[in-house]
């Protein structure tokens, strides 16, 4: 199976592409596959600097409410992290309702495993991982990042992880999210979603705090730094960046905050790696921060 494998990924793998950006010269390594099957969305796309070695890695998880998006929407990203000393990888994952929500933290779970045995062959440090993710990619990221579980079932640890960035995430409290939404429509005379939260994450409660963030967070876990970007005049991500927030620092771990302006849920994540884009220095800020460690 291991040698099958090996020649699938020879196979599958497409050429090493280099180019000459406008800001650097970048190795591009698509459609790697972190998982013994062939189903396209269980990849990884690799961006990195020429010559680079041991350089820290971000691992970007795109969003797409669980049940679309894809990998290749990644913007300004690869470029402005390869430019700032980083190798960029972009992780696929299957959807619902093709997989239940808890295989999808799996798959997240064994990206992440892939690319800590493979990242060096690219360029990066496997110990020096930030673990990034946009909307329902923030609530995989901030989720795989607190509960230990997942990365221990695939026999890697927190330790790993130099730190956390979800942007504009509105589910590290499953519950309150359903809650809110639930009330505010039923309040405004509104029809119930047909493919809301609750439909989303399942009808059971326990597996909605099991789901949360903000459940798992406890001291002494290894749990690593959060920086949570999200908009400012957004009520439920703001929210819930909040209550994620206070949670983390309640258990004495280092979390900053950033509330973007003048911006919404998509601008925020497609401007990340502009110059002059205020959450995008709070980004590079952190992620230099913590992957000196």
């Amino acid at each position: 199976m291991k040698r099958n494998f090996t020649l699938m990924i020879a196979l599958l793998t497409v050429a090493v592409t280099l180019y000459a950006g406008a800001q650097g010269k970048l190795i591009v390594e698509r459609d790697l596959p972190y998982a013994e099957t062939a189903n396209p969305r269980q990849r990884v796309d690799i961006y990195s600097p020429e010559g680079a070695k041991n350089l820290p890695v971000v691992f970007w998880i795109h969003g797409g409410g669980w049940q679309g998006g894809d990998r290749t929407s990644i913007q300004l990203k690869p470029q402005a992290f390869v430019d700032k000393g980083f190798v960029f990888v972009s992780t696929g994952y299957r959807l619902l309702p093709e997989v239940e929500m808890g295989t999808i933290f799996r798959d997240i779970a064994k990206s992440i495993h892939w690319v800590h045995d493979h990242v060096a062959e690219h360029g990066g440090d496997p110990n020096r991982i930030l673990v990034m993710g946009h909307s329902a990619g923030a609530q995989l990221a901030a989720l795989v990042c607190t509960d230990e579980r997942y990365l221990q079932a695939e026999g890697i640890s927190l330790a790993i992880i130099k730190g956390c960035v979800p942007v504009d995430g509105d589910t590290y409290d499953v519950p309150a999210i359903i809650e809110t939404v639930e009330t505010r429509r039923r309040v405004h005379g509104q029809p119930k979603l047909k493919l809301g939260h609750r439909e989303k994450f399942g009808n059971d409660p326990a597996k909605h705090l099991d789901y949360s963030a903000v459940t798992h967070v406890a001291a002494g876990k290894g749990i690593p730094p959060f920086l949570l970007l999200y908009v400012a005049d957004h009520p439920d991500t703001s929210a819930q960046a909040e209550r994620l927030g206070a949670v983390i620092k309640g258990a004495g771990i280092p979390a900053k905050l950033f509330a973007a302006k003048e911006t919404n849920h998509n601008r925020l994540n497609e401007n990340l790696g502009l110059p002059d884009d205020p959450p995008t220095k709070a980004l590079f800020e952190f992620a230099l921060e913590v992957s000196r460690k």
